[in-house]
C-alpha cells in the first residue's frame, strides 16, 4: 500500500460559545479548538502528537474517529472521506479504528467482567462467533496483553490502574484493527508502571503491524513509541519531523521549549538549554492574530502578528510552522535561552 491509512486534510473543530457582551445582549464566539490540521499515518506506523493540555490533542483523535462532528477539513481512511458515511457504515468502519482512553478505570464499565468487556466488540462485530469461540478469543487476548486468563470473571474494580490499562488495551486489539489511537493512555500512571505499558504497545505493533497515532503530553513518552512527531500548539500542527529530527534539530521555538522542560534530558551529544516560556496559553477563542505562539515566542517579530507562517520543509521530513525558524536570530535566541 503506498499512500496513508489515514489521511487528514485541513480538519478544523470549532464549537460556538455565548458570552455575554453586556447586560441585555450576549454574543457568540468560536472557541477553535482544532484550527486547520493536516497529517497522514502509514501502515504499521507510531505517530505522536505532542503538546500542553488544553491545545486540541484530544479534541482531533475524536473528530478523526467521528464520534464528534468536524466543523470543516475531511478524514481519508483508505481513501473513503468517514464524514460523508451514514452512521451505520461509520459504525462498520470503526472494527479497524479503536482507541485506548486515558482514565483505565472510568472507561471500563464497574458492572460487566472483565471477560465481558474484552468479548464485546466480537458479539457486535463477529455475531457468528458461539460462546465458546468468544471465550477462547478472549483468553487468548488476555494472554498477550499479560493478564492471567484466571482473573476473567473479575470486575474492574478489582484491578489496579496498569491492570485496567491492559484490559482496554485488550478491548482495542482483540478485533485485530488496522489502527489504534491511544490518547494519553499512560498519563494517570505511575513511572514503573508507565514503562511496562509502553513496551506492551511497542510489543503490539511489532507482533500484529498496528498502526498507532499516540496522544501525549509528555514528550519522553513519545519518544519511546513513535517514529514521527506531530507538534501541536492552540489547535495547529507547528512542527512535524521524524523523532530523531525533533530530538536532535527542533526547529521551532516551541519545541526547543516542550524539550528543555524534560528533565536533565540529552539529544544526541548535546544538552539542551533551558526555555522558559513567557505569558499564559491564549484563548482558543480569541487567538492571537498571525502566529498563533507569536505572543510566547522569544524570537517573535513584528510580522510574525501579520500573517500566519505555513509550514515550510526544512527537509522532505521536516516541516515547521514559524517564520524565523532558518534565521541567525532563531539559532542566536535559542542559543542563549537558559
Amino acid at each position: 500500500m503506498n499512500g496513508p491509512l489515514l489521511k487528514v486534510e485541513n480538519l478544523k473543530v470549532h464549537y460556538p460559545v455565548s458570552q455575554k457582551s453586556s447586560l441585555f445582549r450576549s454574543a457568540t464566539a468560536n472557541l477553535r479548538a482544532v484550527d486547520g490540521v493536516s497529517f497522514g499515518v502509514h501502515q504499521s506506523e507510531a505517530v505522536g502528537v505532542v503538546g500542553e493540555s488544553g491545545c486540541g490533542k484530544s479534541t482531533l483523535s475524536r473528530a478523526i474517529l467521528q464520534l464528534i462532528e468536524p466543523t470543516a477539513g475531511r478524514v481519508l481512511w483508505l481513501g473513503e472521506d468517514l464524514g460523508a458515511l451514514s452512521k451505520p457504515e461509520m459504525d462498520r468502519k470503526r472494527k479497524d479504528l479503536q482507541i485506548i482512553f486515558q482514565d483505565p478505570l472510568s472507561s471500563l464499565n464497574p458492572r460487566m467482567t472483565i471477560g465481558n468487556i474484552i468479548a464485546e466488540p466480537l458479539k457486535a462485530f463477529h455475531p457468528e462467533l458461539d460462546g465458546k469461540s468468544r471465550l477462547a478469543a478472549v483468553r487468548e487476548m488476555m494472554g498477550q496483553v499479560g493478564l492471567e486468563p484466571e482473573l476473567i470473571n473479575r470486575y474492574p474494580h478489582e484491578f489496579s490502574g496498569g491492570q485496567c490499562q491492559r484490559v482496554g488495551i485488550a478491548r482495542a486489539m482483540i478485533l485485530k484493527p488496522k489502527l489504534v489511537i491511544c490518547d494519553e493512555p499512560v498519563s494517570s500512571l505511575d513511572v514503573s508502571t508507565q514503562a511496562t505499558i509502553i513496551n506492551l504497545l511497542r510489543q503490539l505493533q511489532k507482533d500484529t503491524g498496528v498502526s498507532i497515532l499516540f496522544i501525549s503530553h509528555d514528550l519522553s513518552v513519545v519518544r519511546l513509541v513513535c517514529t514521527r512527531i506531530l507538534v501541536m500548539y492552540l489547535g495547529q500542527l507547528v512542527e512535524i519531523a521524524g523523532r530523531d529530527e525533533i530530538f536532535n534539530n527542533p526547529r521551532h521555538p516551541y519545541t526547543r521549549a516542550l524539550l528543555s522542560a524534560i528533565p536533565a534530558p540529552r539529544l544526541g551529544s548535546q544538552r539542551v538549554r533551558r526555555t522558559v516560556l513567557a505569558g499564559e496559553v491564549p484563548s482558543p477563542m480569541e487567538p492571537p492574530s498571525g502566529c498563533v505562539f507569536r505572543t510566547r515566542c522569544p524570537i517573535a517579530s513584528h510580522g510574525c502578528s501579520q500573517q500566519s507562517p505555513p509550514l515550510h520543509d526544512v527537509s522532505n521530513t521536516h516541516q515547521v510552522a514559524c517564520h524565523h525558524w532558518d534565521d541567525e536570530t532563531h539559532e542566536t535566541v535559542s542559543n542563549r535561552s537558559g
